[in-house]
């Protein structure tokens, strides 16, 4: 008989070794942290959907490997740092976790692999990963593809042209000539 896995307080090995699958809908507002990171106008009912999948993978000379495959979509709203206006973005994650049985395994593994490695805990709370994926999946330097939609007006004090300022050394040059002219230096 399956178990039945909460998202919550995830049974990571017995998911994998049933091959589970878990997928749902869980509101932006419930992701403070990601929250911080969007602009102002964000719907915080909008959903975030999500699909999870456990597989124990042979592995060379060892038990099977648990491995947890995500997938997350979720609709928000960015700050365009050209235009500094909003700007609708849509956050993708598509990621896969292998897990070992303890942290050092885990930090040697993972500076050696390119998988990302966890350690494998009696419970893991999906929605907090998720979570801290879609942060990871925010954009550096988000802003608008191509052109902005509306550039940003420039000050009219920046519209106004002003006279080159002096080259500070100009007088230095018109000393410099002077003295050529009248002679040389005083013994």
């Amino acid at each position: 008989m399956k178990d039945t896995f909460e998202a919550r307080s995830l049974n990571v090995h017995a998911l994998c070794k049933d091959a589970g699958q878990l997928a749902g809908q869980w509101s932006i507002a419930g992701m403070p942290r990601l929250l911080e990171s969007l602009f102002a106008t964000t719907d915080d009912d909008a959903p975030v959907e999500w699909q999870a999948a456990g597989s124990l993978r042979p592995a060379a000379g060892a038990e099977p490997q648990a491995w947890l495959h995500l997938q997350a979509r979720a609709p928000v709203v960015l700050q365009c740092q050209r235009c500094l206006q909003a700007m609708p973005h849509g956050l993708q994650v598509d990621r896969e976790f292998r897990f070992v049985r303890s942290a050092a395994e885990a930090e040697r593994l993972d500076e050696a692999v390119e998988e990302d490695v966890l350690q494998l805990l009696p419970r893991l709370d999906l929605h907090d990963l998720l979570e801290d994926e879609l942060i990871l999946s925010l954009p550096l330097v988000p802003r608008h593809e191509g052109a902005c939609p509306t550039p940003l007006p420039q000050p009219i004090d920046d519209l106004k042209e002003e006279a080159p300022a002096p080259n500070p050394f100009a007088a230095l040059a018109a000393l410099r000539k002077e003295g050529g002219k009248g002679g040389g230096a005083a013994d």
